[in-house]
């Protein structure tokens, strides 16, 4: 059986994203979106940059794809 912090630290990435698909619907308004359905990466580095909810969505899908190699 898990113990309470250690449910919370496997499911930490469910509770860090707020609105599911935000960030794709940016980026299909912008044009950076390929065919298969995946976010560019250059789209995402240029909008990482800043303080606002684009660029925290755009970091932590930067490091959530680090995470998959």
């Amino acid at each position: 059986m898990l113990k309470i912090g250690a449910m919370y630290k496997k499911n930490w990435i469910k509770g860090a994203i707020k609105k599911p698909g935000s960030l794709t619907a940016t980026a299909k308004k912008a044009g950076a979106v390929s065919k298969d359905g995946t976010i560019k990466k250059e789209w995402l580095k240029e909008k990482a940059k800043g303080n606002d909810k684009t660029a925290q969505r755009a970091r932590l899908a930067i490091t959530l794809s680090k995470m998959k190699k």
